[in-house]
């Protein structure tokens, strides 16, 4: 004998308010341009977001305001004016930053620097000058900072660098 087929019924989602807004837990990401491994770019490059270099770029770079990493497959042949330069890749040109200079241990600069502070780590490549200065002090101060003072006593010829102690990075001057 045949029965009729049983429809068992369909269980409904939990309904949810419409006015439910889930937590957002994570913060939104930071904006960053990113000129990939297989790009070559030849002339000027500008902007107002950070930039992450990984391929080649020729020309001028100026990111004043932001960041400008080049990646370890980075290789740039170009001037760099921006806030901050980190550099774990090749660098051929000069470098003028706001704020700092990074230059990782597998990363290497053949061209004179200008900086508020820089960092070299061991094993990185620098070859030209460098001259760290530092932002204008407050009115009302009359010390020079320490590492300001430093540096304008070793400035000798207008050349002055700082690398941390024990460090072996190359360093060879203009004169």
């Amino acid at each position: 004998m045949l029965q009729p087929a049983q429809t068992q019924p369909t269980p409904k989602p939990p309904a949810t308010p419409a006015n439910y807004t889930p937590v957002r837990t994570v913060s939104p990401p930071m904006e960053q341009a990113t000129i990939g491994r297989s790009l070559v770019i030849k002339g000027e490059v500008t902007g107002s977001e950070c930039l992450y270099i990984d391929g080649r770029v020729e020309g001028t770079i100026n990111i004043a305001d932001d960041r400008v990493t080049i990646g370890r497959n980075g290789s740039v042949v170009a001037n760099i004016d921006a806030k901050e330069v980190v550099i774990m890749g090749s660098v051929k040109g000069n470098i003028q930053c706001s704020d700092r200079l990074d230059i990782r241990s597998e990363g290497s600069l053949i061209g004179d620097v200008v900086s508020q502070r820089i960092s070299v780590e061991d094993g990185a490549l620098v070859k030209g000058s460098v001259k760290v200065h530092t932002a204008q002090p407050k009115s009302g101060t009359t010390e020079q900072p320490k590492a300001a003072a430093a540096a304008a006593g070793a400035a000798g010829a207008g050349t002055a660098v700082a690398l941390s102690t024990g460090s072996k990075a190359a360093y060879e001057g203009s004169n």
